[in-house]
């Protein structure tokens, strides 16, 4: 009889051990769905990179399949199919989303705000992360960084910009609050998504376009057509965020969980460390290849009048909406603490060093 008990007993640990086992070797399966065309580099190496961590730290127990807006033609609507859960990740820009709600722009970038380095500090020491779960949580999302170009360009014009009145008119692709600056003053913004803007601008459905900088520009051949190229002044530090649906995500163990974050902020960094190296590469093609180009900055009346448009517009923003009022706040208060130690430390070495 004890030898019968002992059999049992040790059967019995047998298959709770083997259970166990079993559950931690559980695959969670995933589909991201990212804005960017297939194989898009910087943008989509950034998604794949996060999904290979992700697998490699997790050991098999995280798959994330990546789908590219060619399999789910939905460029612009990847928050509203990681909110309904039909993607249960996605890849995106959070500014492309401001006519559904008007307070995930601010957490791309702002005109005339801040630097990558500014704004990564913002995120993760001044309140942004939290600011931005506040604004995600009606979606049953959860945002995360997911990856800086840095400073972007101006953009690409047919014509030189002389004067504000070269504005006046303008049909222009630029997403984001700096879409509602230029309308301040004058010019006609849209929203393209990336597959169709040198098409646009080809066919004069446009007359300009803002897309990133060296880094992406060179490859999408806006040169072909547009050879004025404008030095920045609205994306200072462009950040894409990774969307999560929070349901899917607190179902996870909490290993997995720590496993993605994990990821996602690692690719977040590799995506703006590679941004930084191509943008150098690609400038210096240009410089060397298409003499036509002709890289400009805008006139002192325009910078100005831009600058007044912004002020305006975060203030009448601010007046409407107590959530976007703390997050201008936030953001213009964190600024006024971090810009002068960025002045007397990037900003005057780089002066001493020319």
């Amino acid at each position: 009889m004890i030898k019968t008990k002992l059999l049992i007993t040790t059967l019995l640990m047998s298959v709770l051990v083997t259970s166990n086992a079993f559950a931690a070797k559980k695959v969670h399966r995933w589909k991201l769905a990212e804005t960017w065309p297939t194989n898009f580099p910087i943008f989509g190496d950034t998604s794949k990179n996060m999904a290979k961590m992700v697998k490699e730290m997790s050991d098999g127990r995280l798959i994330i399949q990546i789908h590219s807006r060619n399999k789910h033609k939905a460029p612009l609507g990847v928050l509203d199919m990681v909110k309904a859960g039909q993607y249960q990740m996605g890849h995106t820009a959070a500014y492309y989303y401001k006519g559904k709600d008007i307070n995930t722009m601010f957490f791309t970038t702002m005109p005339f705000g801040m630097v990558a380095s500014e704004q990564y500090a913002w995120f993760y020491h001044g309140g942004g992360m939290e600011l931005m779960e506040k604004v995600f949580d009606k979606h049953r999302i959860l945002a995360f960084p997911g990856g800086n170009t840095g400073n972007q360009m101006g953009g690409w014009f047919r014509k030189e910009i002389n004067s504000l009145d070269d504005l006046k008119g303008l049909k222009m692709r630029i997403p984001g609050f700096a879409g509602e600056v230029l309308a301040q003053v004058g010019a006609k913004p849209t929203n393209i998504p990336a597959g169709e803007l040198f098409t646009a601008l080809e066919r004069n459905t446009i007359d300009a376009l803002e897309w990133v900088g060296p880094s992406l520009d060179l490859r999408m051949g806006f040169h072909k057509v547009a050879p004025y190229y404008y030095t920045g002044w609205h994306e200072p530090g462009a950040e894409l965020q990774f969307m999560v649906n929070k349901r899917a995500y607190e179902k996870l163990p909490k290993d997995l969980q720590a496993i993605l974050k994990t990821a996602m902020r690692v690719a977040a960094y590799d995506m703006y460390t590679q941004s930084t190296h191509e943008s150098g590469k690609n400038l210096a093609s240009i410089s060397k290849d298409y003499p036509n180009v002709k890289i400009k900055t805008f006139p002192n009346d325009v910078m100005t009048a831009l600058r007044a448009a912004n002020q305006q517009l975060l203030a009448d923003f601010a007046s409407k909406d107590t959530l976007t009022k703390e997050i201008i706040e936030s953001q213009r208060t964190y600024l006024e603490q971090v810009r002068p130690w960025t002045n007397i430390s990037d900003q005057a070495y780089l002066n001493s060093a020319k």
